[in-house]
């Protein structure tokens, strides 16, 4: 039952071959012997799990079929409130005791799919609101790629990636803001999709850029990332930027048309590059690829300020009440003073040139069906060194600038591996709304190779 999909297991269920009980023990049995090992898990919810795992059973075997999530365990990166007692520290060890009386909106839509809650997952300390530099940046420790216990599996969804990786949950939740789906998407060689704004809920979710933040799902395939997120999507009268719509997964097979950004490999490592030609490859068989150039824009610092000064205002009492102090990174000590030196006026100043970086993606957009690229400049980063001085969106990083500031939804998979046996990926970057597109382009990929078949070695028993 290990690296099996969501819909092999929901049929192995439907079929009399095992139990959400079994899947339930499997995976607590994993996260217990394998979490220290990668420091992807801050608690593990045993209570919950095996109550849900019962009741999922009975309602089975009563003829309740609540869906192909019924009875699946999962895990949730550690911004998502839990009722019950359990934490939400959200990576952060002022905040290891905090805890809610209530569940987030995606917690309680899983629970209604019927899915089994069995951890939460680690992540960087406030979602690496306060510009965190190193891998070391949550209480828990650096968290590893299952690839090479000695490079990092991400962030800020540094378990959620991880956990999925090593086979220790069938999939998790994440939230991105600026890369915090991709990156562990593309570190832990699994399959991350990142919504299009407003398309999930985030009532429960920590706060890092109210008109950044995203929550998605991180998974064995494409096709399973449609599957939950089909269980998430939706409206909810707690988050007013929700859309007005339900959403349901169609996947669809026929020829898509592609754009590449002019230049898109400069500065990316020599195995990602590569990687990503032979990924075009494979793509060309079915897919029409054409080169397109967006027009010299400040993509990178508008949405730079736009989060710096969200984040700043975000964690304002955090900041006020003299707590960054304790955290782990001794640069994040400092940081939320730093970001709250962001000016209104600069501000105000990125919302309005927003506007035409959204416009800009719409017109560039409008004759594909998806932009193509490297879900990261790099393959995971060694965990006991600081990052590069030049941040990110310093090597040009337009897909990730404007695709977060304009909310267009993407969803990375895996591609190939360096020399040093490291997973890069290649995301798919769609028009507002367009998931089903994405994740049909995504899956036509997979069904046509075999790269996320593969899994680390260390994990397979």
């Amino acid at each position: 039952m290990i690296y099996t999909t969501i819909q092999q297991l929901s049929e192995a269920i439907q079929t009399g071959g095992t139990t959400p009980t079994e899947l339930t023990s499997i995976s607590l049995e994993r996260l217990r012997e394998y979490g220290p090992v990668l420091n992807c898990v801050v608690t593990i919810t045993e209570k919950r799990a095996l109550k849900q795992a019962k009741k999922a059973e009975e309602e089975l075997k009563k003829g309740k079929n609540r869906g192909p999530l019924h009875g699946i365990p999962w895990g949730g990166k550690d911004l998502l409130a839990t009722s019950g007692g359990i934490p939400t520290t959200w990576g952060a060890f002022p905040l290891r005791d905090q805890k809610f009386d209530y569940d987030a909106t995606v917690v309680k839509r899983l629970e209604e799919a019927g899915s089994v809650l069995v951890a939460k997952l680690a992540m960087i300390e406030l979602a690496g609101g306060m510009g965190y530099k190193q891998p070391n940046a949550s209480f828990t420790g650096p968290c590893s790629t299952p690839w090479s216990l000695k490079h990092w599996s991400g962030g800020s969804s540094s378990g959620s990636g991880s956990a999925v990786g090593a086979g220790l949950v069938p999939f998790a939740i994440g939230s991105e803001t600026w890369g915090s789906i991709l990156s562990p998407s593309n570190n832990c060689g699994v399959s991350g999709l990142r919504p299009t704004y407003g398309r999930v809920s985030r009532h429960g979710a920590m706060a890092l850029s109210w008109t950044l933040d995203k929550l998605g799902p991180l998974c064995l395939c494409a096709d399973d990332c449609g599957l939950v997120l089909e269980a998430i999507a939706g409206p909810d009268p707690a988050d007013q930027s929700t859309v007005d719509e339900k959403w349901s997964y169609q996947p669809e097979e026929r020829d898509f048309k592609l754009a590449i950004i002019k230049d898109v490999l400069e500065g990316k490592q020599e195995p990602v590059a590569e990687n990503f030609k032979q990924a075009t490859k494979v793509l060309e068989k079915y897919c029409t690829i054409e080169e397109i150039e967006f027009p010299e824009f400040p993509y990178q610092a508008v949405t730079r300020t736009i989060l710096g000064g969200e984040a700043a205002a975000a964690f304002d009492d955090f900041t006020e009440k003299g707590l960054a102090a304790e955290l782990t990174a001794p640069e994040d000590r400092y940081g939320p003073y730093a970001r709250s030196q962001v000016l209104a006026k600069d501000y105000l100043r990125a919302l309005r040139l927003r506007e035409k970086m959204c416009k800009i993606a719409e017109d560039m957009m409008e004759p594909y069906d998806a932009i193509i690229a490297p879900t990261s400049g790099t393959t995971a980063h060694p965990i006991d060194q600081p990052f590069p001085t030049r941040r990110p969106w310093a090597h040009k990083d337009i897909m990730g600038a404007v695709g977060n500031a304009a909310g267009l939804p993407s969803i990375g998979v895996l591609s190939g591996f360096s020399e040093e046996g490291l997973p890069s990926g290649i995301q798919f970057m769609g028009r507002p709304y367009d998931e089903n597109i994405i994740l049909s382009v995504a899956k036509m990929y997979q069904d046509r190779t075999n790269w996320h078949l593969q899994h680390p070695p260390m994990f397979m028993e």
